[in-house]
């Protein structure tokens, strides 16, 4: 069964499940990967987190019910998984603009929200260069800082992290740094639920160096378990090529490679500091499995 088969047969369990609770390990079984993947590779394709898709898709079906039945509104509001009328009413609200109970009126205007299915569309085209690289644990060692995700552009986060590392500090890094990726290292872990989608989504970034030798008590460490890794080659505008490429992996390359994120920390490595140049270099190092 293809990718794509499989991708559509999770749709349409999503749909049979809007009234009743969506067991995610079933829904990622049926696209045979694991949840975590399945939410990361749904946020890239569609745009949208899967736990908005769904949402979306339960206030839309909710005014097809209250518009064609005499269904209770608390009842509704159960069904599609709300704690209480009162949330549901304020969800239904933000989204129709309207109160539940207004909907059965007639002319009111309401929202539609049909359901998604995939299909095959030219794509991609463009050469992705990566390689896959077995590697043993390791630590990443340096700063640390809990961070808001900025989708495009500079990360003044990022730049408040920078600016807060003296020379002293990067020399010392550099001396811990022994395996590769080597150097110092940008890394993303801890993402919050349907990872990389909207604009203020939250990660643990580290500035560090990639060690195997024992750490001062001074730097914050993040431990790496033994692994396989994509490792995409970037080289062009910064930070936009990084960011294009980093869509295009979750994208183009995944579905069709025969691999899935562990969900585990990403690592970017940059040539240098200087990122004004119109070839510049990067690595995105992605764990896989």
């Amino acid at each position: 069964m293809d990718g794509l088969k499989r991708l559509n047969l999770a749709m349409q369990y999503i749909e049979d499940n809007l009234l009743k609770d969506i067991d995610y390990k079933e829904l990622s079984g049926i696209a045979h990967c694991s949840e975590d993947h399945f939410r990361r590779m749904f946020s890239f394709l569609t745009g949208m987190p899967l736990s908005e898709y769904i949402r979306r898709r339960r206030l839309a079906l909710a005014a097809t019910i209250l518009k064609s039945s005499n269904t209770r509104i608390t009842d509704l509001a159960l069904q599609l998984g709300y704690n209480s009328p009162d949330a549901f009413a304020k969800a239904f609200q933000n989204m129709h603009g309207i109160a539940p109970s207004q909907a059965r009126k007639s002319e009111v205007i309401l929202k539609a929200f049909p359901p998604m299915t995939f299909r095959l569309t030219i794509q991609g085209g463009n050469e992705m260069n990566y390689r896959i690289v077995e590697k043993e644990s390791f630590v990443i060692a340096g700063i640390k800082k809990r961070i808001p995700l900025i989708y495009e552009g500079i990360n003044p986060h990022m730049d408040s992290m920078w600016a807060s590392l003296t020379m002293e500090d990067i020399m010392e890094l550099k001396e811990l740094s022994n395996v590769e990726p080597t150097g110092i290292l940008c890394v993303s872990a801890n993402f919050t639920e349907d990872r990389f989608l909207a604009e203020g989504d939250f990660l643990d970034q580290y500035i560090g160096v990639a060690t195997t030798k024992a750490v001062p008590e001074r730097w914050e460490t993040l431990a790496i378990p033994a692994g396989t890794w994509a490792v995409f080659t970037v080289i062009g505008e910064f930070p936009k090529t990084l960011q294009d490429t980093w869509a295009r992996v979750f994208a183009e390359w995944f579905p069709t490679s025969g691999y899935e994120s562990t969900g585990g920390p990403e690592i970017l490595w940059n040539e240098s500091p200087d990122i004004s140049k119109p070839d510049y270099k990067s690595e995105l190092w992605i764990p896989i499995k």
